[in-house]
C-alpha cells in the first residue's frame, strides 16, 4: 500500500514538472536543425551566457550568465519563431557535472570557440 502511494505522488509530481507527461501538445519549434553529424552527438561551438535565462518549459535549459555551454545544434528559424539552439550545460556543484540539455535562446549567448561548422541539416523530431 505504501509503495502505491510513492508512485501516486512521484506520478503526480512528474505531471506537474512538464507538460509532456501530461499529454499536452506543445508546438514544435523547428522542422529542422543544422548540426557537425547527421546524429547531432558532436559539439559545434563553445559558448558563453552573457544573460541569465530561466527555462519556459521543460524543452529548455536554465542558463546563468557567465556559464559555458556545449552547443550541439542549431534550429533553423522558421516563419514567427525565435533561434534557438540545443546544448548542454554544466554547473559548479559536483552533482551538476552530468550536464542539463536542453534548448536556449541564441541571442543570449556568444560564441567563444567554434569546433566545427555545422552543415548537416537534420529534421526535427
Amino acid at each position: 500500500m505504501t509503495q502505491r502511494v510513492y508512485l501516486v505522488v512521484l506520478l503526480l509530481r512528474l505531471s506537474l514538472m512538464c507538460p509532456l507527461a501530461t499529454g499536452i501538445f506543445m508546438d514544435k519549434l523547428s522542422s529542422k536543425k543544422l548540426c557537425a553529424d547527421d546524429d547531432c552527438v558532436y559539439a559545434i561551438s563553445l559558448a558563453r551566457a552573457e544573460e541569465d535565462y530561466n527555462a519556459s518549459d521543460c524543452r529548455f535549459i536554465n542558463i546563468r550568465k557567465g556559464q559555458l555551454i556545449y552547443v550541439y545544434s542549431k534550429l533553423v528559424k522558421e516563419k514567427d519563431s525565435g533561434e534557438f539552439w540545443a546544448g548542454s550545460v554544466y554547473g559548479e556543484q559536483y552533482e551538476d557535472h552530468m550536464g542539463t540539455v536542453g534548448y536556449f535562446p541564441s541571442s543570449l549567448v556568444s560564441e567563444q570557440h567554434i569546433y566545427q561548422e555545422a552543415n548537416k541539416t537534420v529534421p526535427t523530431t
